[in-house]
């Protein structure tokens, strides 16, 4: 049973997708898993055939319990589920236990507690420790802040599960390592840990990501005779992630402000009520820039020169390149487009906006269309699997939303069901926390199907790789004003196209023609979404 939030300690299987016998894909969809938070689709990491199933649809169980075992075909596992092994997996333990133990009889102290690199969404295979607000030493109580942890998919604060005191640190800010690797040691103070860090290691290898290198510029003096307060440059700023996106975009030096959280750690509310005092205002005005780590300079480089600047891959673009290669490479895309008359759409949502408190963006047009529209067509509303087409009756769309380290799909649950201004609502509360990193796992999963649009830049036409599971992926373009053919007449019209990518396997040409032909309906006829 695998622990999908960082505050997990049951799962339930709502529903099983394989059953035993069937033959397992790595990334295959096994099951269904309710935990605290949400019901989250769990894939299977091997490939094999389903041996056997420990916790049946509806039943619950602790994290670490039996799900299932996946194997080869015929294989003996009696002794796996009986947990009294044969000679030969007696003998195989036996050798690991001779690898990883430095001793013979070596045994964990009971008062210790192993704390590894937690699963902190079920596509996470590797973290990385984007700062650590506690240091060898410090006493730690149960539910304090260890670390903030980089997943795939956002920075996420690890809390604890234990007391006592931290008596090491396994993964280094700035280190990436896979689930399950060593991350902390709790215990008593002055307890001997010799070889339980090494125990653990074993079996797990630690990447170190290359830190980025910091370019050196020399400032010129100012002539200014007032100065900012100076700042340790190697004194770390305990903030949360929200308070360090909010104090850069709102260009506050975090050593200036005081923190009210746990061990002065800043908040949000620090950085909201905080004032720049007006000796550090003046001279902000008048000196240069402070150079840092969010406002990064440029290197200068001469003429003629060439310069070439490597940046490691984050955990989030790793995993976008992964999922969009399995994309790409396995599910046969074919794409459709058509140009919609968006007039009335633009007469109807400037009439809309002038409702106080309501904000209706053309993308919430087209998502709410979208919707209904997928009601109308449920196939192109499905999943493919090697062993049947799953129609999905309910309506989760994913919006595709830029964010610094690459793109997330923040999930608009029931979007059929959403009136257009709560669709305006939402989108603007999601795709800000998602540019804060502070979308939770459980609000990106479960899409049926996924919109992006990049009409804000200027793109008038553009092919999206679907988002899988779903089958299908809307790219909707720009709004452009052109001469347009109305009965029997040359007249000025505004028009955007959509292009639908399709999953050759799930949804046939016809099939998508027909949502599209819907889908343009009902955004020529906005009226009718108000039905």
């Amino acid at each position: 049973m695998p622990r999908l939030s960082d505050t997990m300690t049951d799962g339930t299987v709502a529903n099983w997708l394989k059953k035993v016998g069937d033959t397992i894909k790595e990334g295959d969809i096994l099951a269904e898993i309710e935990t605290d938070k949400a019901t989250m689709e769990f894939e299977s990491f091997n490939a094999g055939v389903l041996l056997h199933i420990g916790i049946e649809a509806g039943q619950s169980a602790p994290v670490d319990s039996l799900l299932a075992i996946i194997g080869k075909e015929g294989e003996d596992i009696s002794s796996l589920i009986s947990n009294t092994p044969n000679s030969k997996l007696q003998e195989e333990k036996i050798e690991e236990k001779e690898e990883q133990l430095p001793t013979s009889n070596f045994q964990l102290p009971s008062n210790v507690k192993v704390i590894t690199m937690p699963r902190l969404s079920d596509t996470m295979t590797t973290g990385t420790v984007a700062t650590w607000l506690k240091k060898v030493g410090d006493e730690v109580k149960e539910g304090d802040i260890l670390a903030e942890i980089e997943t795939d998919k956002a920075t996420m604060e690890f809390e604890s599960f234990n007391s006592g005191t931290l008596l090491f640190i396994g993964i280094n800010e700035g280190e990436s390592a896979p689930v399950d690797s060593v991350l902390a040691i709790i215990g008593p103070a002055g307890t001997d840990i010799t070889g339980i860090a090494e125990n653990y290691k074993v079996n797990s290898i630690v990447e170190t990501s290359n830190k980025k290198e910091e370019n050196v510029v020399s400032q010129p003096e100012t002539t200014s005779n007032t100065q900012l307060p100076a700042s340790n440059s190697n004194e770390r700023v305990f903030a949360s992630p929200l308070a360090k996106q909010i104090a850069k975009d709102k260009g506050i030096n975090l050593s200036q402000v005081k923190g009210s959280g746990e061990n002065g750690r800043i908040v949000k509310s620090d950085v909201d009520n905080f004032t720049v005092s007006a000796p550090v205002a003046a001279a902000q005005t008048t000196s240069q820039p402070e150079v840092s780590e969010a406002t990064p300079v440029k290197p200068f480089v001469p003429a003629g020169e060439s310069y070439s600047e490597k940046i490691p891959n984050s955990t989030m673009r790793k995993v976008i390149a992964k999922r969009l290669s399995e994309s790409i490479f396995t599910a046969p895309h074919f794409y459709l487009t058509i140009e919609v008359a968006m007039d009335e759409a633009m007469k109807s949502r400037a009439t809309i906006n002038t409702v106080p408190d309501t904000k209706v963006s053309f993308n919430d047009m087209v998502i709410k269309a979208c919707a209904m529209a997928l009601k109308k067509h449920p196939k192109v509303n499905s999943q493919w699997a090697d062993d049947a087409i799953t129609i999905h009756h309910h309506v989760n769309i994913g919006v595709a939303v830029a964010v610094e380290d690459g793109l997330v799909v923040p999930v608009l649950k029931f979007a059929d069901q959403m009136s257009l201004s709560q669709i305006g609502t939402s989108v603007k509360d999601v795709a800000a926390r998602a540019k804060n990193k502070k979308l939770q796992p459980a609000e990106m999963e479960g899409s049926t199907f996924t919109v992006s649009n990049l009409g804000m830049f200027g793109i008038t036409e553009f092919t999206s790789i679907i988002n899988q599971p779903n089958s299908a992926i809307l790219s909707v373009g720009a709004i452009v004003e052109k001469p347009v053919v109305r009965n029997g007449q040359i007249v000025v019209g505004n028009t955007m196209k959509v292009t639908l990518a399709c999953d050759h396997r799930t949804v046939d040409g016809a099939t998508g023609a027909q949502f599209l032909q819907t889908l343009r309906t009902y955004l020529e006829n906005p009226v009718t979404m108000l039905a």
